[in-house]
């Protein structure tokens, strides 16, 4: 980021604006993967992947490409506490979902398991799922689900990131899933296997639909 003084903290100034990548049309009508921008593909256009049936959640979009510019702010507010632009994120993410005109009934950030919770001191998802929750005037719930411990998925591919998660979500009150639509939010979305995991343990508790959003996405070549 530049050192331009801006009117409220947090916010970007018009050039660093416009340097972030941002995800707007022609995308994946359901994932929201972004497609190159001179292509007309209609109005509900589909990636492969989601045109053969391979998504699950009703819809997932993301706000902006994981790139350098993304990261600059994404790693620090993820991993050192620099929450100076987590109020720029989560409005970010609620613009990139105004287009899907969503009814939502649970708002469920993205959880750690207890050992990261504890060395990191807060859970990034949360910080940027409450302001969301706000917007749709739905339930914010930290409780319903757990996570078990597993070392980071970093470097991993995407068939190792699917069975690295493969098992370590367990919903602890079905109560407040069953017969909700629920939206998961994450800080970024990588492969795609935890918003997939959990739409599996989410669908097995009953949930009648499954949203899900990031603030950045990695675009991969499809």
């Amino acid at each position: 980021m530049c050192d331009r003084s801006v009117d409220v903290h947090g916010n970007l100034c018009s050039a660093c604006w416009t340097r972030f990548n941002w995800i707007s049309n022609p995308k994946c009508y359901k994932c929201g993967y972004p497609f190159p921008a001179d292509l007309d593909l209609g109005l509900k256009p589909l990636c492969p992947h989601c045109a053969a049936g391979e998504c699950g959640l009703d819809f997932i979009r993301s706000a902006c490409v994981y790139d350098d510019m993304s990261k600059s702010i994404m790693l620090p507010f993820k991993h050192v506490s620099q929450l100076k632009y987590q109020t720029l994120m989560s409005t970010a993410m609620i613009n990139c979902l105004r287009d899907l005109d969503l009814d939502v009934d649970v708002v469920l950030p993205v959880p750690l398991a207890y050992k990261r919770l504890f060395k990191r001191g807060y859970n990034q998802a949360a910080l940027l799922a409450r302001p969301i929750a706000k917007y749709f005037n739905a339930e914010m719930d930290v409780d319903s689900l757990s996570r078990k411990y597993k070392q980071d998925m970093g470097h991993k591919s995407a068939k190792q990131r699917r069975e690295n998660v493969r098992g370590v979500f367990t919903v602890k009150n079905t109560d407040n899933i069953r017969d909700k639509k629920i939206l998961i939010v994450d800080d970024v979305m990588t492969s795609g296997a935890t918003f997939y995991e959990l739409n599996r343990v989410l669908r097995k508790a009953g949930a009648s639909a499954v949203y899900a959003v990031s603030f950045c996405r990695v675009v991969h070549a499809i």
